[in-house]
C-alpha cells in the first residue's frame, strides 16, 4: 500500500473550451509523461473525481489481471 508520501498537489488547471487541460511541467517530469503519451480517463460520478493513468502502466495492471484469472484457486 502507499502513503501519503507518495501523494503530491501539483496546482490547478483550467479546462479550456474544448475541455483541453494542461499537465502541470513538474507532474509530467515526475510521472515521465511526454508529448504523444496516452492517459485513460476514469471517473467517480457520485464523489467527481477524475483520474488519470498512463496508458503503458493500464496495460500492465490489465495484463496483470488476465494472468490472475489464469492462477489455480
Amino acid at each position: 500500500m502507499g502513503s501519503y508520501m507518495d501523494n503530491h498537489l501539483f496546482g490547478k488547471v483550467k479546462v479550456g473550451e474544448r475541455g483541453q487541460i494542461v499537465i502541470p511541467k513538474e507532474a509530467r517530469d515526475k510521472f515521465n509523461i511526454k508529448p504523444g503519451d496516452s492517459l485513460v480517463v476514469f471517473g467517480k460520478e457520485k464523489n467527481e473525481k477524475l483520474i488519470l493513468l498512463k496508458e503503458d502502466l493500464m496495460r500492465e495492471y490489465a495484463l496483470k489481471i488476465l494472468d490472475d484469472l489464469d492462477e489455480p484457486e
